[in-house]
């Protein structure tokens, strides 16, 4: 079975979502369930800080030994801060999917929109 996490949100697309904090600031990364599917990730494209992401779409790409799979956003918002150690180092997605292998953090414009996301419970019916 999966790592699944209590304390986090759940898209149905296999992205993880954690906060808002006070300033409506969400991290967001692929779940263990997700990295494993993948397989050795080799390359992760990320949008540019800055740029406007609009909940369900394509907001980058994830590169494994297998395939190519596209990320999309669990939320909308404005990206604040993208994992830069994955360009020397994709692998960590697959070693720290919850940690170190985040991908990038953004402003929600509605922290509401998390709350409509499954918690650990639901995420872990919809893989089970």
């Amino acid at each position: 079975m999966s790592n699944i996490p209590e304390g986090l949100r759940y898209s149905a697309e296999h992205e993880w979502v954690s906060g808002p904090d006070a300033d409506g600031v969400v991290r967001i990364g692929i779940t263990d369930f997700a990295q494993d599917a993948l397989g050795d990730v080799v390359y992760v494209d990320l949008p540019e800080v800055g740029a406007e992401i609009t909940a369900d779409s394509t907001v980058g790409e994830v590169e494994s030994t297998k395939s190519v799979s596209d990320l999309f956003a669990p939320v909308s918002g404005s990206v604040t801060a993208r994992n830069e150690a994955l360009d020397a180092d994709p692998a960590k997605v697959n070693s720290d999917p919850y940690g170190d292998g985040w991908l990038l953090e953004m402003t929600v414009s509605d922290p509401a929109q998390v709350e409509g996301l499954l918690d650990a419970e639901g995420y872990r019916q919809q893989v089970g």
